[in-house]
């Protein structure tokens, strides 16, 4: 069987996507979050991501964010791979987001 491949989205459709009710979720280590990240994303590093994506709700759209994107698309598609049918890939990830001038947050 063919691995399902995770629709890309663009930072601009992953933030209207936010707005709308997803959430949106960041697969990098936490010194990375802390650097810079999204505005309202949940971390939940890729590192932990089989122990604790059970924390993650299946009726609920979720975006998946890492810094470029090549992370969050392998996290995304095993969570389709758990059943999970509302996730997508945020294309280019946090530096996608940021270039585009969406809210984040800068760390200290």
């Amino acid at each position: 069987m063919l691995k399902a491949m995770i629709e890309d989205v663009s930072p601009q459709e992953g933030l209207a996507r936010v707005q709308a009710g997803a959430l949106l979720i960041d697969v990098r280590e936490p010194n990375e979050y802390q650097e810079v990240h999204a505005e309202g994303a949940q971390l939940i590093p890729l590192s932990e991501f089989q122990q604790r994506y059970a924390e993650l709700p299946k009726d609920q759209e979720l975006v998946m964010i890492c810094r470029s994107g090549m992370r969050s698309a392998r996290a995304g598609s095993f969570l389709q791979e758990q059943g999970f049918e509302k996730v997508v890939n945020l294309a280019g990830g946090i530096m996608a987001w940021v270039n585009e001038g969406l809210p984040h947050v800068k760390g200290e």
